[in-house]
């Protein structure tokens, strides 16, 4: 005779970026398995994957989650484990004041967001005429790199996905890698500190905490921000 089957419930969501509503379910123990390995992983390349693997069986594999932006990922991932898990993590805070002081803190995870920047935008102005657009990062940017300057290089190439010049379009489609490594060559200086801005404030989860020091008795300002800090 079969084991019994079980039912598990599913629930919905709008991915930050574009409101698509996903549905998905917690996660089982063949999940747990996988993220507790993602907990000892020694490097950011293999917790994304393993992330992504445990997103994709738990989103019912109906969207391509190594392409779709980082910080849309990173929000499915969360309230996966809300479901899963509980809505509250407990972390242990580094102490801003001492640098070596840790305080335990629950955090709601419920009540952490995507945050945009105000200032933030994707369109890079080179100058009146020629403007770029840049994508988000996906998973797929974050196995392909590591933390050479030769990597953080491919990831800012790799971002750029049109080339406006006037009524123009050039999609990076149909420009060969040459071709875009020339004009990268030529941009000014300021342009590519702009790409840098774009990395620096893009989407991202986010969460402030206050802290006390038991040591020192002073309380500080922790920003929390990437998948990262909140799954542990």
């Amino acid at each position: 005779m079969a084991l019994p089957k079980l039912d598990t419930p599913t629930f919905q969501l709008e991915l930050p970026s574009n409101q698509q509503v996903i549905k998905y379910r917690p996660f089982l123990v063949k999940e747990q398995k996988i993220l507790m390995m993602a907990q000892d992983a020694d490097n950011e390349k293999d917790t994304y994957n393993m992330l992504a693997e445990i997103v994709n069986g738990c989103t019912f594999s109906s969207v391509d989650i190594k392409t779709m932006p980082l910080f849309d990922f990173e929000y499915l991932f969360l309230k996966i484990r809300c479901k899963s898990v509980g809505e509250s993590a407990e972390l242990s805070i580094l102490c801003p004041d001492d640098e070596e002081t840790r305080v335990p803190v629950t955090i709601d995870l419920d009540e952490i967001d995507v945050q945009i920047q105000d200032d933030h935008t994707n369109v890079i102005g080179v100058n009146q005429d020629i403007k770029i657009l840049m994508r988000y990062p996906t998973v797929n940017d974050i196995d392909n790199i590591s933390e050479t300057k030769n990597d953080v290089l491919k990831l800012i190439k790799s971002c750029i996905y049109e080339v406006h010049d006037g009524d123009t379009i050039h999609n990076m489609i149909d420009v060969t890698s040459k071709e875009l490594d020339e004009f990268i060559d030529t941009l000014p200086t300021e342009v590519f500190e702009k790409m840098g801005t774009f990395f620096n404030t893009m989407p991202t989860l986010t969460h402030v905490i206050n802290v006390k020091n038991p040591k020192t008795d002073v309380t500080s300002e922790v920003v929390l921000q990437g998948i990262k800090t909140f799954f542990s």
